[in-house]
């Protein structure tokens, strides 16, 4: 759940249509309730802070233009994860250099030196981050976020099959990485 618990429900709603109707202040409270947990998600699919604090304002700028669109068919919070997954993958499409879409090869997730700066990451998100770019997607999606192996595919234009051999992959990484540290 993206949501920090400082807000019942009841008074996420609120500020939900309050900000609806163009109300800035529940804006400001919006996102001072939300935007740690979007940001952690955005740092676990990106492995990068930069990018991760980059895709988390596309979310809130986004969220500003796109809330009149949130029905209350679901939660907001789950409307909000599913706008900052789809935001954070999308960026991360944009954002690849041109060596990486003319040559096939996969990007390790983020070194050392910059995981160590992520202070307040605990074990399991430090390895997260390590893992190569499709694995570590796929297991976020999954393992963490809860998506089934079919709607991460298709977010990720990949084979079910593929989805599910990555999270394997994930696990196997994360499991090997785990009892030698």
């Amino acid at each position: 759940m993206l949501v920090d618990a400082k807000l019942p429900f009841d008074e996420l709603d609120d500020l939900v249509k309050r900000t609806q109707q163009g109300d800035q202040v529940a804006f400001a409270a919006l996102y001072e309730q939300c935007h740690r947990r979007v940001y952690a998600l955005c740092l676990r699919l990106l492995a990068d802070q930069a990018h991760a604090e980059d895709a988390c304002q596309e979310v809130f700028v986004q969220l500003w233009h796109k809330i009149a669109q949130f029905n209350g068919q679901s939660k907001f919070t789950t409307w909000l994860h599913s706008v900052t997954s789809n935001i954070a993958i999308s960026y991360l499409r944009k954002h690849k250099n041109w060596l990486q879409k003319v040559v096939s090869f996969e990007n390790s997730g983020m070194d050392e030196a910059s995981i160590a700066l992520c202070g307040d990451l605990n074990g399991l998100d430090k390895l997260v981050l390590r893992l190569p770019e499709r694995a570590r997607l796929v297991f976020v999606l999954h393992a963490v976020e809860g998506y089934r192996h079919e709607e991460i595919a298709a977010m990720l234009d990949m084979a079910v099959g593929s989805s599910k051999s990555q999270y394997h992959r994930a696990k196997k990484l994360l499991q090997e990485w785990y009892e030698n540290d």
